[in-house]
């Protein structure tokens, strides 16, 4: 490796600062969230024992609804406020 490209690595390092890192925390922060919502609270989970539940009961679960924002934030606010803060 050329000292110009290990001295370009450590500045683009330097300049991160706590603002996109944080941003880009927060999806994967919030599905795992959802996730450990889902094992510590399993009977929140109809999926589990769908018996004589209508269709909403089972596709609308706080947890699951709980991941898909956190997928949803990450895919269409977060990565584009990325980008933003590196232009």
């Amino acid at each position: 490796m050329s000292s110009q490209t290990i001295v370009h690595r450590y500045a683009e390092a330097r300049s991160l600062s706590w603002r996109p890192l944080l941003v880009r925390a927060l999806g994967p922060l919030t599905v795992l969230s959802g996730l450990v919502w889902a094992v510590l609270q399993p009977y929140r989970v109809t999926l589990l024992h769908p018996y004589g539940q209508p269709f909403w009961w089972l596709a609308v679960e706080p947890p699951l609804l709980v991941v898909l924002v956190g997928v949803a934030f990450h895919v269409f606010v977060a990565r584009p406020l990325i980008d933003d803060f590196e232009r």
